[in-house]
């Protein structure tokens, strides 16, 4: 596996696309903070570019590296949840691309319980993207044969994992505003959730896709 993460981390070095697995799916990695390599991954998904990119990072000591104003209840969560299947919707840092966020002001992040891509982004030096290895509008994947399938030389890597993945997508949740909001239902369920959080809510509506 040592090999596997010193490969993987040398491609995105050099601005190359991953398929790497996390606890939940598998997921299209590239280095975060390189523009090119995030649009290769908007191009090879054909995911619109006003859908902002979710970003895996490698240890919650990590978070101020992308996100501000973090609410003080949102380190309960954080505590409970990560490395875990939550992923949280904060203010965005100025280090975050326009092109992940989507020229928005917030970002999706998280940390996976899952060894390889904490130990890519660890060696790497930064957060990786994190969005689902499909293409747009179909279901995520959780097997790498099904990703070599689907992706082929699009990619320059796909990563194995030791271990199944879960096949269900993190849960989403948005800190940005005055009442923390599930944006998507996923692999964390909300009354867990609301024992560390009680004032959370859940849209009735999903708004946010394509996040391993």
């Amino acid at each position: 596996m040592k090999g596997d993460i010193e490969s993987a981390v040398e491609i995105l070095r050099k601005g190359g696309v991953l398929a790497v697995p996390t606890d939940t799916l598998y997921g299209l990695a590239a280095s975060a903070f390189n523009v090119d390599a995030v649009e290769r991954i908007f191009k090879i998904k054909g995911r619109p570019e006003d859908m902002a990119m979710p970003l895996l990072l490698a240890s919650p000591d990590d978070l101020s590296q992308c996100a501000v104003d973090v609410p003080g209840y949102a380190w309960g969560l954080i505590d409970r949840f990560w490395p875990g299947a939550l992923t949280l919707v904060l203010k965005r840092s100025d280090i975050v691309p326009d092109i992940v966020t989507a020229g928005r002001e917030t970002v999706a992040l998280r940390v996976p319980d899952h060894p390889v891509p904490r130990a890519i982004a660890r060696e790497l030096g930064g957060p990786i993207t994190g969005t689902s290895a499909n293409r747009n509008g179909k279901i995520g994947i959780a097997v790498a044969e099904d990703v070599r399938r689907e992706f082929g030389d699009e990619i320059d890597l796909v990563v194995e994992s030791d271990t199944p993945l879960v096949g269900v997508a993190s849960t989403v949740l948005d800190l940005t505003s005055s009442v923390p909001a599930i944006l998507r239902a996923g692999a964390v369920d909300i009354e867990s959730i609301r024992a560390v959080c009680p004032q959370v809510t859940a849209l009735s509506e999903p708004i946010i896709e394509s996040l391993c």
